[in-house]
């Protein structure tokens, strides 16, 4: 097992990616969490299988800087194969702020709408957001993990920059469901890059990604 200083690459890399897992896992309207520090990495190198990292982490909660939680993960990137996502595992430390109240009173102010929410450039080119779309964009965040994870090689970093689109679309069940085009930021590669994603969410099941495609360069104009 080879020790590695966590704020070099790979190892910011693969901490970057393991926060958005957990963020996905653990995100929604009520809560957005990401990364506050690398305290230690280490690799280890797993003969026909790729590089396995051992991380420790410090996340926070966007919406409360001083809600932060210990996070240890383990991040497998498989040999040579670029299209099986990595196995990402993590177990945090301490308590998470309890969202069922923030949750509650995004999934009730959506049900009761009259038109369907449709919504654009969030947040806008002066990072400007308003209140009522902040819960819109984390719910982004969450779901952008799960496309983030799928997509990740050791040699790749994807930020959300911005959503460019997004519509809720109707259903008859009790699930919230939203269509959103999102820019991811590719670090590495400088690269901009549109993708579609199809998001349900409901306060008792948390975030699922039903569908998701990279979409043109085009698409984001």
């Amino acid at each position: 097992m080879e020790e590695l200083p966590p704020s070099r690459q790979p190892a910011a890399r693969t901490a970057a990616l393991a926060a958005r897992y957990a963020g996905y896992r653990l995100g929604g309207p009520g809560r957005g969490l990401v990364l506050r520090a690398a305290r230690r990495a280490r690799r280890q190198d797993i003969a026909d299988a790729g590089h396995k990292y051992h991380l420790e982490l410090v996340l926070e909660d966007v919406l409360d800087k001083d809600s932060t939680v210990n996070c240890t993960a383990e991040v497998l990137y498989h040999l040579g194969n670029k299209n099986i996502a990595p196995d990402v595992q993590f177990t945090i430390e301490g308590e998470l702020k309890n969202t069922e109240e923030a949750d509650n009173v995004f999934y009730n102010r959506i049900k009761s709408l009259e038109k369907e929410l449709v919504a654009e450039n969030i947040p806008d080119s002066h990072g400007n957001l308003s209140p009522e779309m902040e819960p819109v964009r984390l719910l982004a965040w969450a779901a952008s993990g799960y496309v983030i994870w799928q997509n990740s090689t050791e040699n790749t970093e994807f930020h959300l920059a911005q959503i460019k689109h997004v519509k809720q679309v109707k259903r008859s069940d009790e699930y919230l469901e939203f269509d959103y085009l999102i820019l991811l930021h590719e670090k590495v590669s400088q690269e901009i890059i549109p993708w579609q994603m199809t998001v349900l969410w409901h306060p008792q099941h948390g975030v699922q990604v039903t569908q998701d495609s990279r979409q043109p360069k085009d698409a984001s104009e």
